[in-house]
């Protein structure tokens, strides 16, 4: 099984540049701005790519280590594994920046299941600030991350408990477990963890998975000792359903 990370760009170009100033409400966003989010909500859609990425600056940058080449990579392979997806972005503050405008989003996806791909389906939230200079995307971060993809019959419902944030060299736990009763199914599962990097959108890493003696996974872990992003990941595989979740942890000083 392909251990599909999934991703998604936040993006949307801009309007009228303005003076230094505090974050500010959506409400107060100029109309050009919002009319761009909903033009790439629609590209985006539609599986656009090119309608996707005349967004982006040549000089593009992501914190993941993505640039505009691999960016564009990575999107199209990914809506080769899910075509059909729907994408719904909101805005939740923007502040001018010099030239720039700083804008931080909501973007939610979702793929309804599909009998052709067994019942593949997909439900993710990314939460994301980017930097504009005139209509282009010259820079962006994910804040937040989670994703969850199912497929078969009936894939068990699980629960995941992650910290979003974590010091550098902190443990933490990570808990996934499943909701439904067991009875007498056996459940395989398997938790992993990943630094975030650019070969990993384009190369996914490849899953074993393994027979579980309890309801789910229970791992503690311990956070790298130099700061950055990682995915961590639980896969459950229960009769005839799995159940995948990611998310982004964030790792800082």
């Amino acid at each position: 099984m392909n251990r599909w990370l999934v991703f998604f760009l936040v993006t949307f170009g801009l309007v009228t540049l303005g003076k230094p100033a505090p974050a500010r409400t959506p409400n107060s966003a100029p109309p050009q701005l919002k009319n761009l989010l909903t033009q790439i909500d629609i590209a985006a859609s539609k599986g656009d790519i090119k309608g996707v990425m005349q967004f982006y600056s040549p000089v593009f940058t992501h914190t993941d280590g993505l640039n505009r080449q691999t960016m564009e990579q990575a999107l199209s392979k990914f809506w080769q594994q899910y075509p059909k997806l729907r994408y719904s972005t909101r805005l939740q503050s923007w502040k001018s920046e010099g030239n720039s405008i700083i804008a931080e989003t909501v973007t939610k996806i979702t793929g309804l299941p599909s009998a052709n791909e067994n019942n593949l389906a997909l439900n993710a939230i990314i939460r994301s600030r980017q930097r504009l200079t005139g209509n282009k995307i010259t820079r962006q971060e994910v804040l937040s991350e989670r994703t969850k993809i199912t497929s078969g019959i009936k894939p068990p419902q699980v629960d995941v408990k992650l910290p979003q944030q974590v010091k550098v060299g902190q443990s933490y736990t990570f808990d996934a477990i499943v909701q439904e009763p067991l009875g007498e199914d056996f459940i395989l599962g398997k938790a992993m963890e990943e630094p975030i990097q650019p070969s990993k959108y384009l190369n996914p890493s490849k899953v074993e998975l393994e027979l579980l003696k309890a309801g789910g996974l229970f791992k503690v872990g311990r956070a790298p000792s130099t700061p950055g992003n990682q995915w961590i990941s639980a896969v459950i595989l229960r009769g005839e359903g799995m159940t995948m979740i990611t998310q982004r942890m964030r790792v800082v000083k």
